[in-house]
């Protein structure tokens, strides 16, 4: 059998980031940056009032109060988008709103909430501080400042830093689109009626938004028959849209592993056993004229998720160009014994928390490949190498966590 970092190591090797594209910055969602930006204008690009009221010069009003109010003459109003034609000199103020230019001589901007709200006169009850409610050019970006990274994901305030600092395009790397089927005439879709030997199929949601949270955009095909031409022809179907596919069961060695059967005489599939539980069999390899990457993953569900998680979340981290690959892994100490195979990797599900400063986990359910119900109470699996075959509570180890909020 192939070690896990062997079998990880040869898909990797093969898979490169998608090709930049130069988008609109709507059209930019969810993508990530694949070039460093760097601001072209000052941000604000221009001293700026963060208030609607009067800009004065600090001495004119340095006595002011609530019971002796200082009273000066408005000689104009500022608004917002359009220059200043005015400017304060001593004794004078200027009325000035929200987001408008400071005019040449002022020094602060009394709210208007000071005032009596004068317009050709104005009574100031307060004293005001030099620089008070003036949004200074340049205080939040400066021309030539790198503001996003590359390897950047791109949200709601990322792109509204872009279009504040004039970018209306950019270049990211976009979602891969990564194509999911389940195999198997045992499978009924949830919602419809079951009947004997039948099974709700469960991998395919799981492996949709599982590629989805991992930065895909990820489109569920559903159910294939074992039928190979049926499969064939839903593969060669999805190909015009797919920048990676994944595949669930299959690939055992039944008399009905259909995926198997059809994808070893077609493209450069290889189909191996790895040393590790659950998900030894795996294949991978590419298919369709554009030599289209395929992952065939086991048809039992935590079988499913775990193979996804060891194997697929790295090449779609690899397509976007970003880092980390993987998910991230603590030691904590464990609060169960733990029984491994020999030879191969465990990755058992478990529950992580902290306590007093201290990661702790406990293993959630039995081994079994197919108890979904366990995998759906775990945000951790436990990593048991393979030359340990016995774990003691309270003994420490590797967690890769699945969740970033812990309780």
């Amino acid at each position: 059998m192939k070690s896990v970092d062997e079998h990880l190591s040869d898909i990797l090797a093969s898979v490169d980031p998608i090709a930049a594209l130069d988008l609109q910055l709507l059209d930019a969602h969810g993508c990530i940056l694949s070039e460093a930006v760097v601001a072209g204008t000052d941000l604000p690009s221009f001293d700026n009032s963060s208030m609607d009221g009067y800009a004065v010069r600090v001495a004119d009003v340095a006595s002011a109060t609530d019971k002796t109010p200082v009273r000066l003459p408005v000689v104009g109003d500022v608004a917002a988008g359009s220059p200043s034609p005015y400017s304060v000199q001593p004794g004078m103020s200027v009325r000035i709103m929200t987001g408008a230019p400071i005019p040449a001589g002022a020094e602060a901007v009394v709210p208007v909430e000071w005032t009596d709200r004068g317009l050709a006169e104005v009574s100031i009850g307060r004293a005001a501080e030099s620089g008070a409610h003036i949004r200074r050019r340049g205080e939040d970006v400066n021309a030539g400042e790198v503001v996003l990274d590359a390897g950047t994901r791109l949200g709601p305030g990322q792109l509204g830093l872009l279009a504040a600092v004039g970018r209306d395009r950019i270049k990211v790397r976009p979602k891969p689109r990564v194509v999911i089927l389940s195999t198997g005439s045992e499978l009924v879709e949830p919602g419809s009626p079951i009947g004997p030997g039948q099974i709700y199929e469960s991998n395919s949601y799981i492996l949709t938004t599982a590629a989805r949270e991992a930065g895909a955009t990820a489109f569920r095909v559903g159910i294939v028959p074992d039928q190979p031409q049926q499969l064939l022809d839903a593969i060669e179907d999805q190909l015009i849209r797919a920048d990676l596919v994944i595949t669930s069961g299959g690939v055992s060695v039944g008399a009905y592993d259909v995926v198997k059967e059809v994808l070893t005489r077609i493209g450069t599939v290889e189909f191996t056993e790895v040393a590790m539980q659950p998900g030894k069999p795996q294949g991978w390899g590419t298919i369709g004229p554009d030599s289209t990457p395929i992952i065939t993953l086991p048809g039992n569900p935590v079988s499913s998720f775990v193979s996804f998680e060891v194997f697929v979340r790295p090449v779609i981290r690899r397509m976007l160009g970003v880092e980390p690959l993987h998910r991230p892994v603590v030691r904590a100490t464990c609060e169960d014994a733990i029984r491994a195979p020999a030879g191969k990797r465990q990755f058992a599900r478990a529950w992580l928390d902290v306590q007093q400063g201290r990661y702790v986990v406990r293993a959630v359910g039995g081994s079994g490949s197919h108890l979904v119900g366990d995998l759906a109470h775990a945000n951790a699996l436990i990593v048991v190498p393979e030359d340990v075959t016995q774990i003691p509570a309270g003994g420490t180890v590797e967690v890769m966590v699945l969740e970033r909020r812990l309780t």
